[in-house]
């Protein structure tokens, strides 16, 4: 998520509430047009008049609606599943059957009183990679990645402040040099090795913020860079119909992130309507996914959107409003590896290839047909990118490694 998703969530959170509210209306035209008078007894009488007649219309379109509002989401699943049956009976993007090992599990105190939730995957010795989900995820975002790759690698993945398992900062502030603070602390789990910094969208900014404020760490704990789908920038300037939206961001979306921060409940009930009714099912298909995707990753993707607090999207949205490391670039001496989606409507490829011309001698790899959740979409190419370029920078750093990569 990026600060204009607020805009997606009160629309379909509205569109759920006038769901029901609409549902109500035709209940009610159904039932005070059922009731007649008898003027021999002089009393009122109910008689739906059970017919193709304008009060069973109003009862249908109120049954219909009610229907749409609670189990919509399990009517475009079934729907959904059926379209894809072909692609999941023939493999595609089914998560893989190899098996992890447990992960170990810690728990990181900050100064800002929050507690990061770090764990760990793969034998111990083996090259490191410290993964950081995308902004209203969490660390299950890498489940994918972590299936494919946690037998050859050490997965290190943590929920970013007040999301997952990880508690809310005391202060609220959810600016990216607080948040790229919270990646040193995370990074320091890795030891003395030298590990691979894998940052998705929010990820990919933390990691860049990261970079301009600790760059005696590049070559020596951080031996190389990976930014998926992600932005060098204030993310209203390099997403989809950016003039508008960046016009419209004073005026109505920090207006609108504010007003989410003091109405959270509301919003929350608003998620979990849309949830219900398969409105942020399709919001999620649309920004996420390109068409070769199944419903498991559509239910994935979604559910993690609705377990966040609307409170604490909103304050990291806020913080993404002020983030730019554009200067950072030119001075990351660092293997890097820049992933984009070709379709990516919320950090539009452009800005990837913006970062590869920038970065010294960054690489670029491109994930087609692909969305904002081309990692996820697209796993199986994702995790053979991401080990090709992990085991080429591992290989530079230490020439005689016999590691199975």
């Amino acid at each position: 998520m990026i600060p204009t998703s607020i805009l997606r969530v009160w629309f379909y959170g509205l569109f759920s509430f006038v769901l029901i509210g609409v549902g109500i209306y035709c209940g009610h035209e159904w039932y005070c047009r059922s009731w007649g008078w008898d003027s021999e007894h002089q009393r009122s009488y109910f008689d739906p008049h059970w017919s193709f007649n304008v009060p069973t219309s109003f009862f249908a379109v109120a049954v219909g609606l009610f229907l749409w509002a609670l189990f919509g989401g399990a009517i475009f699943r079934a729907l959904f599943g059926i379209l894809t049956k072909g692609k999941r009976s023939a493999g595609v993007d089914v998560p893989s059957e190899q098996l992890v090992q447990e992960g170990i599990v810690s728990r990181l105190g900050r100064p800002d009183g929050s507690q990061l939730h770090v764990e760990c995957y793969g034998p111990e010795g083996a090259p490191v990679m410290v993964l950081t989900h995308g902004w209203g995820a969490d660390r299950s975002e890498w489940d994918y990645l972590r299936r494919d790759l946690a037998g050859r690698f050490r997965l290190i993945v943590w929920d970013l402040p007040g999301l997952g398992r990880s508690s809310q900062p005391a202060n609220h502030d959810y600016r990216l040099e607080n948040l790229a603070n919270d990646l040193q602390a995370v990074l320091a789990l890795a030891g003395d090795k030298p590990a691979i910094l894998l940052g998705h969208s929010i990820g990919g900014m933390i990691t860049l913020t990261f970079c301009g404020l600790f760059p005696e760490e590049l070559g020596r704990r951080v031996g190389g860079i990976a930014l998926i789908q992600t932005t060098y920038t204030n993310p209203v300037r390099t997403t989809s119909f950016a003039g508008l939206l960046t016009a419209l961001e004073n005026p109505l979306i920090v207006p609108l992130l504010h007003l989410t921060i003091r109405l959270a409940p509301l919003v929350w009930l608003m998620n979990q309507l849309s949830y219900r009714n398969g409105s942020s099912h399709l919001s999620s298909k649309g920004s996420g996914f390109a068409g070769s995707e199944n419903w498991e990753q559509i239910e994935h993707v979604t559910r993690l959107g609705v377990k966040a607090w609307p409170a604490v999207l909103a304050r990291g949205m806020l913080g993404m409003l002020r983030y730019d490391a554009t200067a950072t670039l030119k001075t990351m001496m660092v293997p890097t590896l820049v992933i984009a989606g070709d379709r990516d409507p919320v950090c539009n490829p452009e800005a990837s290839r913006r970062m590869q011309r920038e970065i010294p001698g960054a690489q670029l790899a491109q994930l087609a047909p692909a969305k904002h959740m081309g990692l996820i979409e697209h796993r199986t190419q994702f995790a053979k990118i991401v080990s090709r370029f992990s085991s080429s920078c591992f290989h530079s750093l230490s020439p005689n490694s016999h590691f199975n990569t």
